[in-house]
């Protein structure tokens, strides 16, 4: 117990090299911990944007090293929102079937993201969810990645810069700063979608000083890839498919303003044969699952 925990302060302090090693040594031992020690070597490797490896450890989870979440995580940095979206229904299913009730919410937050991009109407209908769900729990880094989420449905029609600002106070005071990069990422959308290069320059700027450990440099990638500007150098993310494909999609869902870009997703809660994106828009969410 003590080795995984330990291994656990390691990967939350960024200190990833021993942090994998412990973690590979409490799944080679076996016993209860094993599940997480394997999920957690599949979240260093999305980390340090190493997708491929994540994605082989999947099958391997099982319900207990949170496989569904996993998978949902690493969908959605490729801008394959149905993949991510039916990957954390499925998580919320499986909570619920167990009274998993914390589970439960952290895997709504997380459905509220992964269409946020793409569908805010969708969004903001799982961001209602989520917020009844973490009603009276204490997840605070799951009740700010709500905040999060609302910033990125806003992206294209609110003015969200004051509202991060905001964010990265709260952010700093709960002592969640994994979470200022994600509120950078929103801001990056927004710059994106609105055309101001100069306020994306800085975002950019702002995301790879706070990546500069290598956890989640892919977003420095993504940002890049919403505004359809080339990378400064070669970028040492690994992702599922090609590049180009990634940076297509994720350039689909930050059309300029005013543009339809984002098209709509099928509601799936109670409806298990509804599970693909509908509409008319060229962005089809789905594109990139191998």
């Amino acid at each position: 117990m003590a080795l995984y925990y330990r291994a656990k302060a390691h990967k939350d302090l960024s200190q990833n090299d021993t942090a994998r090693t412990g973690m590979q040594q409490v799944a080679d031992i076996g016993g209860r911990l094993a599940p997480k020690a394997r999920r957690g070597l599949a979240n260093l490797a999305r980390l340090a944007g190493d997708f491929p490896t994540a994605l082989a450890a999947v099958p391997a989870l099982g319900s207990k090293g949170r496989h569904h979440c996993v998978l949902g995580d690493i969908r959605w940095p490729h801008a394959d929102t149905a993949a991510a979206v039916t990957a954390f229904e499925a998580g919320r299913a499986e909570a619920e079937q167990h009274g998993a009730v914390g589970e439960g919410a952290m895997m709504q937050a997380r459905l509220a993201l992964a269409p946020s991009f793409a569908d805010p109407h969708r969004a903001n209908d799982e961001l209602a969810l989520a917020h009844q769900l973490l009603n009276g729990l204490d997840q605070r880094s799951n009740t700010v990645l709500t905040q999060v989420t609302a910033l990125i449905k806003d992206a294209k029609t609110g003015a969200v810069t004051d509202r991060a600002q905001n964010l990265h106070t709260d952010i700093e005071a709960a002592g969640l700063p994994f979470l200022h990069r994600f509120t950078e990422l929103a801001l990056a959308f927004h710059h994106a979608v609105r055309g101001e290069d100069q306020e994306l320059a800085a975002v950019i700027g702002q995301l790879r000083t706070l990546t500069a450990t290598s956890d989640f440099a892919y977003f420095t990638d993504i940002a890049h890839f919403m505004a359809a500007q080339p990378l400064p150098q070669p970028s040492t993310t690994r992702w599922t498919t090609n590049e180009d494909n990634v940076r297509s999609a994720w350039r689909c869902w930050s059309g300029p303003a005013g543009t339809p870009a984002r098209r709509k997703l099928t509601r799936t809660r109670g409806d298990p044969d509804q599970k693909h994106p509908v509409g008319t828009a060229a962005c089809t969410g789905r594109a990139l699952s191998p």
